[in-house]
């Protein structure tokens, strides 16, 4: 007999929610997390009585009560609303793409004259058959709100020119003609108060986590203690890259602690100008509405991805998901594995669609 039902690997949200209610059906299971901390990308730690997202703003929204309800059991979420601003050289521009931004852009004050300047510049680009990102954002919105607002921007996300982007990475360029700065349209949003981090330590709580701790190092040992195994790392690390390695973006973090109270009023600001390196700062005290004396910010660099650094940003493209498909394909016939996540699936997930996924996952084992 095996002496855990289930092996954990990866203590994210993902593995959070699935050993949570493993536990709730009477299961032993081992929580593996190679880093020191539990909560992956969504760890939270205090800095100056502030919630530091340490690895990039997360901000929890979602349509579906279901999953909103889930998430409530673990943590009292606040109010927070995403509404970023974008900074184009010395100009500021409400986010996303509405009718703040064009009367900042143009100046004007209803919904009939920004369409009018929107259709007419789209009709200059004379463009029907997108061959690239930046004619298909061209297409979709005209030049002002790309040159300004889109095109340095993701060339700093992508880490190449926009002419050299394929044009489906940018499907379609939400324009709203309505004074409204809410990023999301989901019914629900908001941040648990107190930070992410303590909302996972509640889903694991009874249930034992070694951190510091690389399954892959030593995995013929581990998959001996336990009957079944969810994995939450690359599926293309757990095969030892055997059909080589999916591409990434990554991210660098650059936080420091400001000794005054306030730095730039706004939790997220992105800086649109490609020769600024960063895309956003972030200002966390914004998030819970602090009043902190000091303030901590971070700034935000993209980072062209090798084995070995954090994943964040799958680059899905023809040969990256077909690719995946070969390792997907080889994951099936592991017969006592599971492989879960934004990186054992290979697609980038919201934190909804990373529970409901991991919800799906527990309902569709068979004891």
């Amino acid at each position: 007999m095996a002496e855990f039902d289930y092996l954990i690997v990866g203590a994210g949200l993902y593995g959070s929610v699935f050993v949570h209610e493993m536990k709730k059906r009477g299961k032993k299971c081992l929580v593996l997390e190679k880093r020191d901390k539990v909560g992956g990308n969504i760890y939270t730690e205090e800095i100056e009585g502030i919630q530091v997202h340490r690895y990039g703003a997360h901000i929890f929204h979602t349509s579906d009560p279901i999953i909103w309800n889930y998430v409530n059991q673990f943590a009292d979420f606040n109010r927070y609303t995403n509404s970023p601003v974008a900074r184009y050289k010395d100009e500021l521009y409400n986010l996303p793409f509405n009718m703040n931004t064009f009367h900042q852009l143009w100046g004007v004050a209803t919904p009939a004259e920004a369409r009018e300047i929107i259709e007419r510049q789209k009709k200059e680009c004379g463009i029907t058959q997108p061959k690239n990102l930046e004619e298909q954002a061209l297409m979709l919105v005209g030049r002002d709100i790309y040159e300004k607002l889109v095109k340095g921007y993701t060339e700093k996300q992508w880490g190449r020119q926009a002419s050299e982007l394929p044009a489906f990475i940018i499907k379609r360029l939400p324009v709203r003609f309505i004074y409204d700065n809410n990023y999301f349209n989901d019914c629900y949003q908001g941040i648990p108060i107190g930070g992410y981090t303590k909302m996972i330590e509640k889903m694991l709580e009874g249930v034992e986590v070694k951190t510091n701790t690389d399954y892959l190092a030593e995995k013929e040992v581990w998959d001996k203690i336990a009957d079944r195994i969810l994995f939450t790392g690359g599926i293309d690390d757990y095969f030892g890259y055997c059909y080589g390695p999916l591409e990434y973006r990554s991210l660098r973090f650059e936080s420091e602690v400001l000794d005054m109270e306030n730095y730039q009023g706004n939790a997220v600001v992105n800086y649109t100008e490609y020769e600024v390196p960063y895309t956003r700062i972030i200002e966390h005290k914004h998030f819970e509405f602090g009043k902190q004396e000091k303030t901590v910010i971070t700034r935000e660099y993209p980072l062209d991805w090798q084995c070995g650094m954090d994943a964040y940003y799958p680059v899905n493209n023809e040969e990256n998901n077909a690719l995946y498909e070969k390792y997907r394909a080889l994951g099936e016939k592991e017969n006592k594995v599971l492989f879960g996540g934004r990186l054992g699936m290979y697609r980038y997930l919201d934190m909804d669609k990373v529970v409901k996924a991991a919800l799906q996952a527990v309902e569709g084992i068979k004891e």
